[in-house]
């Protein structure tokens, strides 16, 4: 079963949600605030997607850490800092089969379900 994992309001995760629905892709969509990610997850995704990858530097939630906490990060604090402000996450994740992605595209998607 594909897991997809975000937030009920993030854009994104509805356009992956929907587009997963609309190309008959059964899925399970999990809210990352109503069930937190543990931390072996998170080091899972972290292995497959870089922890780069896993930090939305975008987000309001990014905005909102101190100078210090954004200076700080690294690869040895990112999963404590996404387990303290799980908002953090760039979303959706996509867990699948074949593989963990991260983020959403119809292009991304297309390549990764085979579509034309």
């Amino acid at each position: 079963m594909i897991k997809l994992y975000g937030l009920k309001n993030c854009d994104k995760c509805r356009a992956a949600s929907k587009w997963l629905a609309a190309n008959g892709i059964k899925h399970q969509q999990f809210d990352v605030r109503e069930s937190p990610l543990g931390e072996s997850t998170l080091r899972l995704w972290q292995n497959a997607l870089g922890w780069e990858t896993m930090v939305n530097k975008r987000s309001t939630t990014w905005k909102g850490l101190s100078e210090t906490e954004r200076d700080s990060l690294n690869e040895g604090n990112a999963i404590a800092l996404l387990l303290a402000h799980p908002t953090l996450l760039k979303r959706p994740v996509l867990v699948a089969d074949k593989g963990i992605y991260n983020g959403f595209t119809e292009a991304s998607y297309n390549s990764i379900f085979k579509k034309a």
